[in-house]
């Protein structure tokens, strides 16, 4: 097998594409033949060493995968052949990973590059709106990068469930693919006036919820145009600056600013994530999602790819394609 490894912290362009003895499945495991392996930000930051889960070096990059069944060890729930996604705890830039953690059918209507764009940002986004934030059909909620791979996911899955959307994009290139995604709105929030485009938009009410990857200016802003007892979702701080709360503004709407993290999450309750998937499955059926794969790299591009998301040229989902 081939395999992208870290050895220590670097830059993307600084690992090493290795070949290696594919290893055997042990019990309740499967080694699957990895069609697709999904990109997601969080990985340019493990390779980095800036992320805050840090594995032993050396270490494979990427969390989440989809591929077919080469070999089960005992006990396993799948036999060879099986079409499956995965998110193993590391491993997925590689020709093949063993794994028995999240191991699931792929949803029919799906290719592999979209299976594996799945589990992470929908899984993420459905936490976060639903879990978290509690989101009610007719609320109005606004989602920041809507043109990222949790944009794409807390657009679509808002819409399953009943909201008006509004998101905002930095280029009317991101602005149009959020709109294609279901937004009903889609402001450009390079432009500080996208603060009363949202309160213009919503009848000088505000945002009863607010889906925030970006934190940093973009977060300081939305505590101003939020409806009473809105809820302020913190995913991430793709800005690069994680801000701090106005707590006086807080206070004179009864906004709430909710954290949300679906890695811990799902590291306390792990049946979330079948349940999770089994919903997809379900809405990937009644056409009310569909993960947009705008990106697909070789193997061998894997840091070219790292190296996009970190510049934000990716809209939707970039995935690793093996064939």
């Amino acid at each position: 097998m081939q395999a992208w490894q870290v050895h220590n912290w670097c830059e993307p362009e600084q690992m090493t594409l290795a070949s290696m003895a594919a290893p055997d499945p042990g019990p309740g495991e499967v080694r699957i033949r990895v069609h697709a392996a999904a990109v997601n930000f969080f990985d340019l930051l493990q390779v980095q060493g800036k992320y805050q889960v840090k594995p032993p070096v050396p270490f494979t990059p990427g969390a989440e995968v989809a591929g077919v069944v080469e070999a089960a060890g005992p006990g396993a729930a799948y036999a060879p052949g099986a079409e499956v996604v995965a998110l193993p705890l590391g491993g997925g830039f590689a020709t093949h990973v063993t794994t028995g953690r999240f191991v699931l059918p792929v949803p029919p209507g799906l290719d592999f590059a979209q299976a594996a764009a799945l589990p992470i940002v929908y899984g993420t986004s459905l936490f976060a709106l639903e879990h978290r934030g509690r989101l009610q059909p007719g609320e109005c909620l606004l989602v920041h990068a809507g043109a990222s791979g949790v944009g794409m996911a807390a657009i679509q899955i808002g819409k399953a469930m009943g909201a008006r959307v509004i998101a905002t994009a930095g280029s009317a290139a991101k602005l149009e693919f959020a709109m294609k995604q279901g937004a009903d709105e889609a402001i450009d929030y390079s432009d500080p006036a996208w603060v009363d485009r949202v309160k213009e938009l919503t009848g000088g009410r505000g945002a009863d919820m607010v889906y925030d990857p970006v934190g940093g200016d973009v977060f300081d802003l939305s505590t101003k145009c939020v409806a009473p007892e809105a809820r302020i979702l913190v995913i991430g701080f793709a800005s690069g600056r994680i801000p701090a709360v106005a707590a006086n503004r807080l206070l004179l709407k009864n906004i709430s600013v909710v954290g949300a993290i679906w890695g811990n999450w799902v590291a306390a309750h792990p049946g979330y994530v079948a349940e999770c998937h089994e919903r997809f499955t379900r809405w990937v059926a009644l056409g009310r999602i569909h993960p947009a794969v705008n990106h697909r790299y070789r193997l061998e591009d894997v840091p070219v790819a790292l190296r996009d998301a970190a510049n934000r040229k990716i809209s939707g989902k970039a995935v690793i394609v093996m064939d």
